[in-house]
């Protein structure tokens, strides 16, 4: 059944596509695009470059949106939008003096980290969250992607391989 759906989506739409929508999923973004057009063998520098367009493309629609999103929750009917929002917002205030003290550069290093829960959709939602300038967001965001995909691009290829 994987092989199935596997050979679907590479004949469908081929790797560097596979790659390009896998690294724009919240979550997995680009720390699992990059090892996933590793084993489909892409090479390195274009498997970061499709990693790093995906990953990217998502973050000014969060940064544009994300607050009259968050804003119509915490207003709904519906508990569960509801306690995610205010959940949100709480855990925004309890970190806030340490988020505004290093803006910029602390969504770029939260950004760059890659694990999973850090990357550009939850950097672009704190930067959101406390009203970072738009210009001054979409910076920081692309430093962390770039930087985490050099990590990435290191694990999945080797550093030895990346260089020869």
């Amino acid at each position: 059944m994987t092989e199935a759906i596997q050979n679907f989506f590479l004949e469908t739409v081929g790797r560097e596509w596979c790659v390009f929508f896998c690294s724009m999923i919240p979550i997995i973004e680009l720390r699992g695009a990059i090892p996933l057009g590793a084993a489909l063998g892409l090479p390195w520098w274009q498997n970061y470059l499709i990693s790093i367009v995906g990953n990217f493309i998502p973050v000014p629609f969060i940064l544009l949106f994300i607050n009259a999103i968050l804003r119509w929750m915490s207003h709904s009917r519906v508990k569960f939008f509801n306690k995610v929002a205010n959940w949100l917002y709480s855990k925004a205030e309890k970190n806030r003096e340490k988020i505004e003290k290093y803006a910029f550069w602390g969504v770029a290093l939260f950004v760059a980290i890659p694990l999973p829960a850090t990357g550009a959709w939850t950097g672009s939602l704190v930067a959101a969250v406390f009203n970072m300038k738009f210009w001054k967001s979409m910076l920081s965001a692309i430093i962390g992607i770039c930087v985490a995909g050099i990590v990435m691009t290191l694990i999945s290829y080797g550093f030895v391989a990346v260089f020869a």
